[in-house]
């Protein structure tokens, strides 16, 4: 599986994103499917994933604010970002693991190349 992550960005606290990633490879549907970040100087961070079946879980920092989901006719996951704070401010990676809903970043098998989202105050 091959992620291609985009819709990173300069946003103002409070704003909104929304990220897509795309994903090649014919069991898309079948992966579970998360978003990471790594802000400098920090560790890779869960942020949210989802299931093949919609099950979906959240970090606690970004709960009631960001929204997970995917379509897998278009073997893409996007991420809604809404009422972001600078705290938000990272590198946020796709990635894919075979296993049910993981928070783990160990037990992801595949990895998008990361998109720069910047929340200024």
């Amino acid at each position: 599986v091959q992620l291609q992550a985009s819709g990173g960005g300069l946003v103002q606290a409070g704003g909104s994103l929304r990220l897509s990633c795309a994903a090649s490879g014919r069991t898309f549907s079948r992966y579970t499917m998360a978003w990471f970040r790594q802000a400098p100087g920090k560790e890779r961070e869960f942020v949210a994933a989802i299931t093949w079946v919609g099950t979906t879980s959240y970090a606690e920092s970004v709960k009631s604010r960001f929204t997970i989901s995917r379509d897998n006719a278009k073997n893409t996951i996007y991420l809604q970002m809404n009422s972001l704070k600078p705290e938000d401010t990272a590198v946020y990676y796709c990635a894919a693991t075979s296993s049910w809903l993981t928070t783990s970043n160990r037990q992801y098998d595949y990895w998008g190349q990361g998109t720069q989202v910047t929340v200024s105050s």
